[in-house]
């Protein structure tokens, strides 16, 4: 939606089809809120939009306590969009600014800084350091809210180089100070430990088919790593992760229910889920993987509406409203698993993988990294084929170790921010990684929505969301 009239409309219908998409700011007020917030809708002169939370943020606007706005599903269009934009945006989720600063994003990303700031401020209105800003104060909220850290460690935690620059963010965005933030909650709701973990809900838009989900999951869950415990409609999916200054374990539970209870007015829900963290400096960085791992940010309206005008869809989309397109928590993990397959990618977590400091039931282990798999085994194993048909020998030798190679040394990138045919283009460059085996790591690892296997019989006419289309279709054989 371009048009600011219609716009106004959605904010009148409190439609939160559009949640994340677009923000409105009240000039009379000072408060911006998203278009489905439940308080009085405003006159349409006293109304400003934008197109994210930073740029409302940066010409003074405070987030309103009622709707919440910095807690809504992203815009769908940062994991589709494949130009500069889109690719800084997924980074910026990532915490890259944070890590590695502006000059860091820009590297990544092939342009000059300046370059990258002008495009952003173009074309959201906020440049990088305003995005990650905002970012960081969610973070902030989120870590004050639900758990009982000292503020000073939570400064630190969400990405602040300093306790100063910590309070003024957060009274600008919340025109709240942290303790009246943090106290504004019943300590009940405080629960996270170092043992209970932080407690989240992953919003998304529309409805949501958990169960589509939950069973692929299932089925891939390569153990040490992964587990799917709990009956159909209450299951809960538990890994390991290797996060930039520490470790983690995630849990996020399958909520039961109509997947199509969901309606345009009524925002979509969330899965809930529980961090264990070693360093909270990773906050942000796993909550993104997570979203990418469930596909939290796609628009279930705008893929259903196309999948379902196609007569050979149509009735697979009314059984599965909502039905995402998972990607991964982990890209690079995700490309060696594609090529050696679940039984391969159990026996490397068992001989590379590094046993977690404090095991938590069957998880055990994180997998293991591309530079220890491009090492060489010290005895010689079988070759093992992939579930995509390629052929692959351990350690340095074969397809893995050529895979793990170009992973450790950057040939190959498969991070948020990368070119994805720049990155399909390197995969094809080594050997032993077929058409079919590349295609499944540019559908999952890049989080591509409009991939087509080989061989797979999908007309054009379902672009730009194929590969939703292909788990459609998949799903129903698994009936």
């Amino acid at each position: 939606m371009t048009d600011q009239d219609t716009r106004y409309e959605a904010v009148c219908s409190r439609d939160a089809r559009f949640d994340g998409e677009f923000f409105f700011a009240v000039e009379t007020t000072g408060i911006y809120c998203r278009p489905s917030c439940p308080a009085v809708t405003p006159k349409r002169h006293n109304v400003r939009f934008f197109a994210t939370a930073a740029a409302a943020q940066g010409s003074g606007f405070r987030a309103c306590r009622r709707c919440r706005p910095d807690a809504v599903p992203g815009s769908a269009d940062w994991n589709v969009r494949a130009d500069v934009v889109g690719r800084a945006m997924r980074l910026i989720g990532d915490g890259v600014v944070d890590r590695e600063g502006v000059t860091g994003l820009a590297d990544r990303l092939g342009y000059s800084a300046r370059q990258v700031q002008r495009q952003l401020t173009a074309e959201v209105g906020a440049g990088p350091v305003a995005l990650a800003r905002a970012q960081r104060a969610h973070t902030a909220r989120v870590l004050l809210q639900t758990t009982g850290l000292p503020v000073t460690e939570i400064a630190f935690a969400s990405g602040f180089a300093s306790v100063r620059q910590f309070n003024d963010t957060v009274r600008a965005v919340y025109a709240a100070t942290p303790t009246a933030l943090r106290t504004a909650v019943r300590a009940s709701r405080r629960t996270a430990t170092p043992s209970a973990g932080i407690p989240l809900r992953l919003a998304h838009r529309g409805p949501y088919h958990a169960g589509a989900v939950f069973d692929l999951l299932g089925r891939e869950a390569v153990a040490g790593v992964e587990e799917v415990s709990g009956p159909a409609g209450r299951r809960t999916y538990r890994r390991t992760l290797r996060l930039p200054y520490g470790t983690g374990i995630v849990a996020v539970d399958e909520r039961p229910g109509d997947p199509g209870r969901a309606t345009a007015v009524h925002p979509g829900g969330w899965l809930d889920a529980r961090l264990h963290l070693t360093d909270p400096r990773d906050l942000t960085t796993a909550v993104q993987r997570l979203r990418r791992l469930f596909d939290l940010d796609a628009d279930p309206y705008a893929v259903d509406e196309r999948l379902g005008a196609d007569p050979r869809l149509a009735p697979l989309v009314a059984a599965r409203p909502g039905l995402r397109a998972p990607g991964a928590a982990d890209p690079e993990e995700y490309a060696v698993r594609a090529l050696v397959g679940r039984t391969e990618a159990e026996r490397l977590v068992r001989a590379h993988g590094k046993t977690l400091d404090a095991p938590c039931g069957t998880l055990t282990h994180l997998f293991p990294e591309p530079a220890v798999l491009a090492e060489p085994e010290t005895e010689t194993e079988p070759e093992t084929e992939s579930e995509h048909g390629s052929r692959s020998g351990p350690g340095s030798g074969g397809p893995l170790g050529a895979l793990a190679a170009a992973l450790a040394d950057g040939t190959v990138r498969l991070d948020p921010g990368v070119d994805r045919d720049d990155a399909q283009a390197a995969l094809f460059a080594l050997p032993g990684l077929d058409a079919r085996t590349i295609a499944a790591i540019r559908a999952r690892a890049l989080g591509d929505p409009d991939v087509a296997p080989p061989g797979a019989d999908v007309p054009d006419t379902w672009r730009p969301w194929r590969t939703y289309a292909l788990h459609h279709l998949r799903a129903a054989e698994e009936r």
